[in-house]
């Protein structure tokens, strides 16, 4: 379950309190303590295998923004205590390693030849993606949840106060800053901020998704994504808490106890909307675009009319991760580590993995690499063989996954 956060210290501790008495509240507006789905056994067609591992530590009692990153054939990691390396993507050897000893809790973001990290202070640091050598450090004042975005010349950090700044690349020095008002209680975690071209996606706790110029910090647009209803503080949650999809002209998002929704990328147009609730995120496909619900349910959208191409409920309470791509295939992870993997055309599942613990951050697409970051810092690196496992008379039966469930059509926006 999502922690709870906001925007003041007696806002943190209120929410603490609150998650302690409706323990189950995350998945539902009635207070319960529903199990976990258990998992049935899969007829399993799939071969995976763990390439490597490795990790630079990590606080599993408090869940930090802290996920592999890559760039080209690199990826990168960073850790909890200030440990940032630089691993060959496709075996893991170590290109370089710096401790800059000072407490992360967000990124690393990769771009523009720079890795840029978060501290819970406020703490930014930019380093040089080829060394490790840190180029600058600035600070913008409230911790840090969510991976900075790097992108022309400058380096763009969401904060938990509500607040979007942008530095200069190149040093760091403050360009603009803008801000949404927050709501009292909100969920611990920020959505990643996006540049695209000349322009920043971002969205905030009040469920609103901004674009703005990256030159000057101007409002392009500004659009409602989630709604708040009821009369309480936890019904009327309504973060957007994970990455925009962008492609092309198009952008999807979703929000907690709210709706995913496509939105045209130049004038912030709904162009359809779902109501769904997601505190995780969602995959864009080719076609489609697939959500890890706050249920636990994995739905499959068409993407260009929002309406439901299958759904399968046999996570339920799983706590899942948010979902990503790696070819044909949809992959999630849950509370207990484990990684499931689907087809992505029918939503059968085809095989298991292993990440060793807690996955609460998305697992990213490597190239033929799916990279998951486990809640205790480290990563493992799948991937998918070509040919299926041989069967053979000794090989125990298995009951295969009920096949997932096609659902309603989509509501139409304005």
């Amino acid at each position: 379950m999502n922690r709870f956060a906001s925007s003041s210290r007696h806002g943190l501790l209120l929410a603490a309190s609150v998650l302690l008495v409706t323990l189950g509240a995350c998945s539902s507006t009635s207070v319960k303590s529903d199990k976990p789905m258990p998992l049935l056994a899969i007829n399993t067609t799939l071969q995976v295998d763990k390439v490597w591992s490795s990790g630079v530590g990590g606080e599993p009692k408090f869940r930090l923004a802290l996920s592999a990153s890559h760039a080209a054939d690199t990826v990168y990691l960073a850790g909890p205590s200030g440990v940032v390396e630089a691993l060959v993507a496709q075996s893991g050897k170590v290109r370089w390693k710096t401790n800059l000893k000072l407490r992360l809790s967000a990124g690393p973001g990769v771009g523009e030849g720079l890795v840029a990290v978060g501290g819970p202070e406020g703490d930014v640091i930019v380093l040089d993606a080829s060394t490790g050598k840190e180029r600058w450090r600035a600070r913008v004042g409230s911790e840090i949840l969510a991976a900075p975005a790097i992108g022309g010349d400058a380096v763009v950090v969401r904060t938990v106060d509500g607040k979007l700044h942008a530095l200069e690349a190149r040093d760091g020095k403050p360009r603009w800053m803008v801000d949404q008002q927050l709501p009292r209680l909100t969920l611990r975690g920020n959505a990643p901020p996006q540049i695209v071209g000349s322009t920043v996606i971002a969205g905030f706790d009040n469920g609103r998704l901004m674009a703005i110029t990256l030159a000057g910090g101007s409002t392009l647009w500004d659009v409602a994504v989630g709604q708040s209803h009821g009369s309480s503080e936890l019904q009327r949650l309504i973060d957007i808490d994970s990455s925009t999809a962008v492609d092309g002209d198009d952008l999807f998002t979703v929000s907690y106890q709210g709706r995913v929704a496509r939105i045209a990328r130049e004038t912030g147009q709904l162009l359809w909307s779902h109501d769904l609730s997601s505190y995780r995120g969602l995959v864009l496909g080719s076609d489609a675009l697939f959500v890890a619900t706050t249920e636990g349910q994995i739905v499959k959208l068409d993407r260009s009319t929002g309406a439901e191409l299958w759904k399968q409920d046999l996570l339920l309470r799983r706590q899942l991760s948010a979902p990503t791509l790696l070819g044909d295939y949809l992959l999630v992870a849950d509370y207990k580590g484990v990684v499931h993997w689907l087809n992505a055309s029918d939503g059968r599942f085809v095989a298991r993995s292993s990440a060793g613990y807690r996955v609460s951050m998305p697992p990213v697409a490597a190239g033929d690499l799916a990279l998951v970051t486990n809640d205790k810092g480290v990563v493992s690196a799948f991937r998918v063989r070509g040919t299926p496992p041989s069967r053979s008379k000794t090989t125990p039966s298995v009951v295969p996954a009920p096949t997932a469930q096609p659902a309603d059509s989509a509501k139409s926006g304005s």
